[in-house]
Formats: structure tokens, C-alpha cells, sequence
């Protein structure tokens, strides 16, 4: 599966930005999906993930109450909804897939468990 994400761009402070993580090549009903954010100087960190049937998200802490994901097979597109931006939250944000039927139990995946990726969108966060 091929990913791509759209949607970022320069905001200020309190604003809002919706991600999008195209995906091509299979369905995206079979898969796992996952955003994360890389700032300057520092490691990848999870953001936010979705199962594969939707029941299930998780959220870091710093983002809880900000941001929503979301997903819609139809147009095999998962979303991030940010709202209430804030500087830290600056970063290139990526999108990831594993295959859920592939998956165990521990909930969210850690970042090594996922297979694809795309090649991140850039959000910065400023006045």
C-alpha cells in the first residue's frame, strides 16, 4: 500500500489544520493506521492511531481534547483533525500502515510494528 499525506501548511497559534493520509493499492478496510511527528533535533513520537474497523483510536497525551482521527474507507482516507495548534506542536507529520489481520494484541502498535509509510507533511505552528 502506498501512502500520502496532504494538508499541512503554516498556521498560527489556536488554529486549526485537517490532515489527510491518501492510501493506494489495497483497501485501506485491512489496515492499522497510524500518525506521527518528527521535530528538528528530535526522535519520531506516535501521534495518534485507528484501528482498522474504526472502534478504536488512541492519542497521546499532548494532543488529547486537540486532535480527532478519524478514517473513511470509502475514499481510503484517514484524517487528523487538529484543532487548538500549538507552536510545540510543530513537526512533519507522517502517516502509517500495518496489516491488521498481521497484528497482536498490544494496543497502540509501536512505531517499529508498522511496514509503510509516507513521506510526511510539514506543519508549522507560528505567529
Amino acid at each position: 500500500v502506498q501512502l500520502v499525506e496532504s494538508g499541512g501548511g503554516r498556521v498560527q497559534p489556536g488554529g486549526s489544520l485537517r490532515l489527510s493520509c491518501k492510501a493506494s493499492g489495497r483497501p485501506l478496510e485491512y489496515y492499522i493506521i497510524g500518525w506521527f511527528r518528527q521535530a528538528p533535533g528530535k526522535e519520531r513520537e506516535g501521534v495518534s492511531c485507528i484501528s482498522s474497523s474504526g472502534s478504536t483510536t488512541n492519542y497521546t497525551d499532548s494532543v488529547k481534547g486537540r486532535f480527532t482521527i478519524s478514517r473513511d474507507d470509502a475514499k481510503n482516507t484517514v484524517y487528523l483533525q487538529m484543532n487548538s495548534l500549538k507552536r510545540e506542536d510543530t513537526a512533519v507529520y507522517y502517516c502509517a500502515a500495518l496489516i491488521s489481520g498481521l497484528y497482536g494484541s498490544n494496543w497502540p502498535p509501536l512505531l517499529s510494528e508498522y511496514d509503510y509509510w509516507g513521506q510526511g507533511t510539514q506543519v508549522t505552528v507560528s505567529s
